[in-house]
């Protein structure tokens, strides 16, 4: 018995007698208040808890033999569909379009209202020997003097309709997803595709073709959470003048790991733009060019989730800290009642 009594010395939990406890309205309120501090604050805890967060890693890219998806959905509300090309060039001088590319054209109203689609089919694989990222390859004199004679009655319908479209404010839409080698290399587009002589009669000069454009999406694979792709939403628009947009792009190899173990690659990138305006003596046409490269390190982002034993920690620290500052707060009131009741007792005795 007397072993029972000693360990009661070490309780650090003393129960006062009841007869000693009082009920008090201003420790009622403190305890009201303490109770929605804690409960808010362990609302906070377990969403803080439940919520996951990312961990950055870099480390060299290995990887090799790959494709590169390239995501586009490009607006040019200044030019028919008939006269916008899609071209991709890799490093080499290649000039390639995957046989599996789909890309599409809307045809938009002045309003951007969806009248018609076409769909790129017609894209092959072309050999460009010594061709350079420049748009003056695509339009020079030779392929002026090749087809210059040879325009028949449906290329004529074509810069008659053309020509009507324009007037009638018609624009074009591109959108779709391009597949190339994972390499350096550009993908523009542009009228390039036309004969020169028949873009000139369209327009009547490089100096009138209008390449303003609004940039929806342009992405290079899948999108993951967080992700921010800087030319998404890009607006660029010409009055009275024209030329070549070119954007160089740094892709950034990603892979984004869920909780679940999913592995999830794809790719990020930053961007500078340039802009060069269309001179009377420039033999070039205006085109939007996406000039891009690769980096040699890989981005890893996984995410993570606290582990519980840090979850209970700050909650028994928030709500016992909680709960020993209302202990506190209620004490100070409690003897601050206190000392004004017994100063009335004394006045109203004195009198």
């Amino acid at each position: 018995m007397g072993r029972f009594q000693s360990l009661r010395n070490f309780d650090a939990f003393p129960r006062a007698e009841e007869h000693l406890l009082q009920k008090t309205h201003s420790g009622a309120i403190v305890s009201i208040i303490g109770i929605a501090v804690m409960v808010t604050l362990f609302v906070h805890e377990l969403q803080y808890y439940l919520t996951t967060y990312t961990v950055h890693q870099m480390s060299v890219d290995v990887k090799r033999g790959e494709n590169l998806p390239i995501h586009i959905n490009i607006t040019f509300p200044s030019l028919p569909c008939e006269v916008l090309s899609v071209d991709a060039i890799d490093m080499s001088g290649k000039h390639e379009v995957d046989l599996d590319t789909n890309i599409w054209k809307l045809r938009l109203t002045r309003d951007g209202k969806i009248m018609g689609a076409e769909y790129l089919s017609d894209l092959v694989e072309k050999e460009h020997s010594g061709h350079k990222h420049d748009e003056s390859d695509h339009h020079d004199e030779s392929s002026q003097h090749k087809h210059e004679h040879t325009l028949g009655s449906d290329a004529e319908k074509m810069i008659e309709n053309v020509k009507q479209a324009i007037s009638n404010g018609e624009g074009c839409r591109v959108y779709g997803v391009l597949d190339v080698q994972r390499v350096a290399g550009n993908f523009h587009i542009s009228v390039h595709g036309l004969n020169i002589f028949v873009a000139q009669q369209i327009f009547g000069g490089a100096k009138k073709v209008n390449v303003s454009h609004v940039i929806h999406d342009l992405s290079f694979g899948p999108k993951y959470p967080g992700i921010h792709n800087p030319l998404d939403g890009t607006a660029r628009i010409l009055d009275d003048t024209s030329g070549t947009f070119k954007y160089y792009i740094k892709i950034v190899p990603t892979e984004y790991r869920y909780l679940s173990k999913e592995v999830l690659p794809t790719n990020q990138f930053s961007v500078t733009e340039y802009f060069v305006q269309m001179r009377d003596f420039d033999r070039s046409w205006p085109a939007v060019f996406f000039l891009y490269d690769l980096s040699p390190i890989t981005v890893t982002i996984r995410e993570e989730r606290r582990s519980f034993l840090h979850f209970l920690t700050r909650l028994c620290a928030v709500l016992g800290g909680t709960f020993a500052l209302t202990g506190m707060l209620d004490r100070w009131m409690y003897r601050i009642i206190e000392a004004m009741t017994k100063s009335k007792r004394q006045q109203s005795i004195s009198r």
